[in-house]
């Protein structure tokens, strides 16, 4: 596909017409036109809202734009999403949003809500050198979040193609929990093609997040149809798809337009479960929750 056309075909809100199937579903399996419907993360059981926060921002070593500003501020911009009626939280070790989802808990019922975090395995990313045995940094994770489990524990940021080789042991301790209840369903987060490609290879990967806009910006590879491919192979697989930096890691946050069509798109690939937006403020939540809406009805017409 002409890239020109393409992204022009974006703008006039009809990129889909431009697949043909299986890069494009162009389906309605969204059960309403309600964003926060809830949805199933393919074959793991896990069911959750079709919109979720995510609490990364400018994420690393432990920092994030949650933890840096005033907590007040954060516990209320949490809590506004809960009574939105968005019960995915995403978090990480790398993000330090642990022990503050645990204070917004307090006023939140546990039950209702899909937390998944990350454990981080490469250099750098949090203080310490070391990286212990998944079961001590999950057990670590619980008395942070101050939950008895976790529904979704993922490697964070994998980018080598050998990555279901290197973190064998890791990958057998987080199934040795799955088994004991302590978490409920296992996967990880890419940053590569080739390390997508290798967890549509691997049995062990219950959920996958993945980044996916229109614009192939923050992506693993700036053309879209590649990674959609990979997607749609994911998806079929049964693996359970979460989209990620639909907004290009924040870089299109100020374009209304590219905004939609980015919301168009990933909704009406057919291969996407669900969306994860890191939000800063509630006016933010509001307005992804009535565009996601529009965009629904876009599908369903």
């Amino acid at each position: 596909m002409n890239r020109r056309k393409f992204i022009g075909a974006l703008g006039l809100g009809t990129a889909h017409l431009l697949f043909s199937n299986p890069l494009y579903a162009a389906d309605t399996r969204f059960s309403s036109l309600d964003p926060l419907q809830k949805v199933t993360l393919g074959n793991s059981g896990i069911q959750t809202t079709l919109l979720g926060m995510g609490t990364g921002v400018h994420a690393t070593n432990r920092s994030s734009f949650l933890t840096r500003q005033d907590e007040a501020k954060s516990l209320e911009l949490l809590h506004h999403a809960y009574e939105k009626g968005i019960r995915y939280f995403d978090l990480a070790d790398t993000y330090g949003t642990h022990q503050m989802l645990a204070k917004a808990m307090e006023k939140m019922d546990r039950k209702e809500l899909t937390i998944t975090t990350k454990i981080w395995e490469r250099g750098g990313g949090i203080p310490e050198n070391e990286r212990p045995p998944a079961d001590v940094v999950v057990d670590r994770f619980r008395k942070e979040l101050n939950t008895d489990y976790i529904d979704l524990v993922q490697l964070h940021c994998m980018v080598d193609d050998n990555w279901t080789d290197s973190m064998k042991a890791q990958m057998d301790i987080l199934e040795n929990l799955k088994a004991k209840g302590i978490i409920r369903g296992h996967g990880v987060s890419v940053h590569s093609l080739p390390a997508m490609k290798a967890a549509l290879e691997s049995s062990w990967v219950d959920v996958i997040h993945v980044r996916i806009n229109p614009y192939g910006i923050a992506m693993d590879k700036p053309d879209p149809q590649e990674v959609v491919e990979v997607i749609h192979q994911l998806h079929n697989s049964g693996k359970g798809v979460i989209g990620m930096k639909l907004v290009g890691d924040g870089k299109l946050q100020n374009d209304s337009e590219k905004i939609d069509n980015a919301l168009n798109f990933v909704l009406g690939l057919g291969s996407v479960d669900m969306m994860i937006i890191g939000f800063e403020e509630k006016e933010q939540i509001d307005n992804y929750i009535g565009r996601t809406q529009k965009a629904l009805a876009k599908l369903h017409n």
